[in-house]
């Protein structure tokens, strides 16, 4: 079993639209260890993000993060890295499968519904960067 990081990003939540991703997930294999909805602060979307800051994107992203409310969440399944980000599907959704999270939920490129680790060492950093482990409940 693996855990992974997955991020619901606000296009997701202004839309009333987690339940609908959840099930998603859900039905995909994955489960839900850890779940919560907060408010990130710009401070706290650059750090997480720091790996991006020397891209061009870096303060749009940024910015779109703090724009709305995210939910958070830790995933548990087999493989659940590299399983959660078939489930997302690519990253511009003009290119993502159908039936994937992105295909069927995500606005644009910018505001493409939902972030998942892509390693197993980000996915123990990300879920450290929001949930201590009493939050984590098998």
């Amino acid at each position: 079993m693996q855990r992974t990081l997955s991020i619901l990003k606000p296009d997701i939540t202004r839309r009333n639209l987690t339940g609908a991703v959840n099930q998603k997930i859900e039905a995909s294999g994955l489960r839900i260890l850890a779940q919560k909805r907060l408010q990130l602060t710009l401070d706290q979307a650059q750090k997480f993000y720091a790996v991006h800051q020397e891209r061009a994107f870096f303060n749009d992203l940024c910015n779109f993060m703090i724009s709305g409310p995210v939910v958070v969440q830790v995933l548990e399944g087999d493989s659940a890295i590299d399983h959660y980000r078939t489930v997302m599907g690519a990253t511009n959704p003009a290119n993502a499968d159908e039936g994937t999270i992105r295909r069927e939920f995500a606005e644009s490129i910018e505001a493409n519904s939902v972030h998942g680790s892509d390693s197993l060492e980000n996915a123990v950093t990300e879920i450290s960067f929001f949930f201590s482990e009493i939050e984590i409940v098998d």
